[in-house]
């Protein structure tokens, strides 16, 4: 997809700030025009949609006045997916601040925007009604735009995402030992690995072919330390240091982030859970920070995300590491392993979706990844989602329970083609932005009342149905170092832990 000129993470309260610098400097509805008998310019907004490179009719694309907090118009795509908006002021004590996105049903969106505008990820609490845990809910990814004189803006274009052109398409894990019918083993869906996956360049570097990434040949080239520290160490790694002679420069290398570090993990084997002839040198089968802060650890409002705690790794058998275990950010010691680039890979991977940042090179800072479409979710009105991300198809129901082998089985019975999802296709549902995944699956998300004579009530039915709170959710991928157990993704925080198969868990179904 196009690459946006810059990128900002802001709330809505960030980018309403504007109001109050308008109030102080003597009132936003000020214009300043001394003649007024000529006009004030006005500038337009003018893009187009698309679908695979062909027009996409009928979407709905919204103009929202962040200066006054309402929506100002509203656009409806014609043949040629084109849209406009006329008349946008540019006049007064501060400029027009603007955001503008799109919607139509059975379609996911990214902005593709050039020069003039960029994109930015707004929180939901202004205009929608929805569950707020710290201040998170609902995020609309929205093209930013600011009305200066002269400065009308074309090409605020935006590409349209479902099944038939999912940006992200998961890899296998690794696994392909058969332990009951119907589990990650026996289906092994995703992208194969290629035959040979990692080219070790001979200057301190190793390129992953599937992902595209390029790590650090030896892991342990930074010593063990806190998390700020990690980054610091990382961020300036050059070439010349350490035995890198690859022309690096500090700030081309950053600590991975969770999907990144994930990408190594091999579900087939532990000690370390890493593909066996890898040519890294000096891996541990100790914990690995993420810069991925841990939104369990949350709090404030949106703008004032304080985070303590960053996901760490246990890369001897791929366990992932929560709260105050071995990953507060101040105290905790943790594996450092550098990556850098992300792309020409065969399955690249998607982006966390965290946009929250507390310093430069943490995930929020960096958004390493392609990144989450918005609306993401497709109601098919049929009992099933589909994720406009990856372009799975998933059972809306999300209560089906039992041992891992019974819920494996229930979900095999299921008419269909249904599966159990694999350690991947789970994990890529997670929003790291969400500090509560199950609270977020099961909401209802409506427009606030101002809104809905214009533009109807529902925003975003539940993703789910019943998905259970504070419950561990199967994988279809058993734990290499320990096959009594399966890999499980707990509801609300979206880690990936290891969990006896006798126990009593739930499950999601998908196709």
């Amino acid at each position: 997809m196009s690459a946006p000129r810059t990128t900002q993470k802001l709330g809505l309260q960030g980018v309403l700030s504007l109001v109050l610098l308008a109030a102080c400097g003597g009132g936003g509805h000020t214009d300043g025009n001394t003649h007024p008998s000529v006009p004030m310019p006005t500038d337009t907004v003018s893009g187009t949609v698309r679908h695979n490179g062909s027009p996409v009719a009928g979407a709905r694309v919204l103009l929202f006045s962040t200066n006054f907090n309402t929506f100002q118009q509203t656009a409806i795509t014609d043949v040629n997916g084109g849209y406009s908006f006329a008349g946008l002021g540019t006049s007064g004590n501060v400029p027009a601040d603007w955001l503008i996105w799109t919607m139509k049903p059975d379609f996911g969106f990214y902005p593709a925007v050039g020069s003039g505008a960029e994109v930015i990820w707004c929180g939901q609490n202004e205009f929608l009604q929805g569950y707020n845990t710290g201040g998170v809910g609902l995020d609309v990814t929205a093209i930013h735009f600011v009305s200066l004189p002269n400065a009308s803006l074309t090409g605020a274009d935006f590409n349209a995402f479902d099944h038939n052109n999912a940006p992200v398409t998961l890899a296998r894990t690794g696994q392909t030992t058969v332990y009951a019918t119907g589990d990650d083993g026996g289906q092994h869906k995703g992208v194969a690995w290629p035959g040979t996956r990692f080219v070790d360049h001979g200057d301190g570097t190793v390129t992953d072919q599937l992902t595209g990434l390029i790590w650090l040949k030896n892991a342990a080239t930074c010593t063990p330390t806190t998390f700020p520290q990690a980054l610091t160490e990382v961020g300036a790694l050059a070439s010349g240091a350490q035995g890198l002679t690859d022309g690096s420069k500090a700030g081309d290398w950053r600590l991975p982030n969770l999907n990144e570090l994930e990408s190594l993990v091999d579900a087939s084997t532990s000690s370390p859970a890493l593909p066996e002839g890898n040519p890294f040198t000096n891996v541990s089968n100790d914990i690995y920070w993420t810069s991925t802060a841990y939104t369990g650890s949350a709090s404030g409002p949106l703008g004032g995300w304080k985070a303590t705690e960053a996901w760490a790794i246990r890369l001897g058998d791929g366990c992932y590491i929560n709260d105050n275990f071995n990953n507060l950010e101040a105290t905790s010691s943790n594996g450092v392993w550098a990556v850098k680039g992300g792309t020409g890979g065969l399955a690249p991977l998607q982006a966390t979706g965290l946009w929250c940042t507390n310093t430069t090179g943490d995930d929020g800072n960096v958004q390493s990844g392609i990144h989450l479409t918005y609306p993401r979710w497709i109601d098919n009105g049929d009992g099933t989602t589909t994720d406009t991300l990856t372009g799975l198809v998933w059972m809306q129901q999300a209560t089906i329970s039992g041992t891992w082998a019974g819920a494996l089985a229930a979900v095999n019975a299921l008419p269909g083609n249904w599966r159990m999802p694999s350690r991947n296709e789970m994990q890529s549902l997670a929003d790291r932005q969400q500090p509560n995944h199950a609270d977020y699956f099961n909401n209802t998300f409506n427009f606030v009342a101002q809104y809905t004579s214009t533009l109807g009530t529902l925003y975003q039915a539940p993703v789910f149905t019943g998905f259970a709170p504070y419950q561990y959710y199967w994988t279809s991928t058993t734990d290499a170092s320990d096959t009594t157990q399966a890999w499980s993704v707990f509801s609300c925080d979206f880690g990936v832990y290891n969990t006896p198969k006798t126990n009593i868990g739930y499950t999601l179904a998908v196709r």
